[in-house]
């Protein structure tokens, strides 16, 4: 039986993760917004007949909103938060600077009447301030019609190589469905290790500027998850760190940090490094939480002195490799960092699509 292709637009969207996951739910992709240029160009090379636009949102009319977005049945996003607390009661909290992008999202929302929303965010939303945060942002939303859930998720629980917690809102609107969105149904996956994402590209380390293709079969779901049809690897451009940073890492073993450096390799006796500079990347066990740095990274290749390539770094993430990037090296990595994993989008995309579909 042929199912209606929900619509969704993507709010703040970056590159695409979320959107990524949830047309691999079976979604129809019909818009982004974001502030960052070559987030946008990515997004728009990936979803060709998305109408996205690098906008300030607080510029996007409501009639533009209906112009382009009407009919939308879910918004997905991840707008920042950070202004509600309990220590700045006295300012409305619709004018706090910081919360001004949040009430865009809440506008288009308002503007669309979806029947799901899904918000996304830090993990430390949920328990900020002893829980005002979590509490406040739930009566707001509750207030526009809909019925709030909210957890914290670990990516990791779901098919993605590597430990990411975010923290996850979902709206279901009460004339709609009167229903709340049940976390405890998500598909939970096998883990998937740093090998198995990105093992098999090992043996181009030796091969500059040669095409890659990968010519073995994928030997795990994983990797095939993760093949085009023509197997090309593309966003895999190795760089080697200056040779001080290369000196250093050698000293450090899977899964060890900056403690494992010689300390007459560093320009002064420091000890209040955080525990996760200088890691290294343990093959059989789940990636740190990729982050969007690239010289400066914190995370470094399990065998090789230097950090992921951008598709290295997007195998980590769970993006497909048929799921191009477009731009700097330098930018390339902050779209891959900032992004929501696909897989853990798609798991979430998953059981609403189940709830649209009752």
């Amino acid at each position: 039986m042929n199912r209606k292709k929900y619509k969704v637009i993507d709010l703040f969207c970056g590159c695409g993760g979320i959107s990524e996951g949830f047309r691999q739910a079976g979604f129809h992709i019909i818009g982004g917004i974001d502030f960052y240029q070559p987030a946008i160009d990515t997004f728009q090379h990936n979803f060709r007949d998305a109408k996205s636009f690098c906008t300030d949102i607080n510029l996007f009319s409501n009639e533009d909103i209906h112009k382009f977005y009407e009919g939308t049945d879910v918004i997905v996003g991840g707008p920042p938060c950070q202004g509600f607390s309990s220590a700045n009661r006295w300012q409305k909290e619709s004018e706090d600077p910081r919360n001004i992008l949040f009430y865009q999202y809440i506008r288009f929302v308002e503007e669309l009447q979806p029947k799901v929303f899904m918000i996304e965010n830090v993990r430390g939303l949920l328990t900020r301030d002893n829980g005002y945060a979590k509490n406040r942002i739930n009566e707001i939303l509750t207030e526009r019609g809909y019925n709030i859930q909210m957890t914290v998720l670990d990516a990791s629980e779901y098919g993605v190589p590597q430990n990411r917690k975010r923290a996850i809102i979902i709206g279901i609107r009460k004339d709609f469905q009167d229903v709340f969105f049940d976390f405890g149904s998500l598909e939970k996956k096998e883990k998937v290790t740093v090998d198995d994402a990105i093992g098999e590209l090992y043996s181009y380390e030796s091969s500059p500027g040669e095409t890659k293709l990968l010519k073995e079969k994928p030997n795990t779901p994983y990797r095939l998850y993760l093949r085009r049809k023509d197997n090309l690897i593309v966003n895999d451009e190795i760089r080697y760190p200056a040779a001080i940073v290369q000196k250093r890492i050698e000293f450090v073993p899977q899964g060890g940090n900056w403690k494992d450096v010689p300390a007459d390799l560093w320009p002064s006796n420091r000890h209040n490094r955080h525990s996760s500079a200088y890691k290294r990347l343990k093959q059989n066990d789940q990636s740190c939480t990729i982050d969007t740095g690239n010289a400066h990274s914190n995370y470094f290749h399990p065998l090789y002195n230097r950090i992921p390539t951008v598709r290295e770094a997007a195998r980590l993430q769970s993006f497909p490799d048929s799921f191009e990037f477009v731009g700097t090296r330098g930018n390339t990595y902050r779209q891959v960092g900032n992004a929501v994993p696909p897989l853990l989008a798609k798991a979430l995309a998953d059981q609403i699509l189940k709830i649209l579909n009752k």
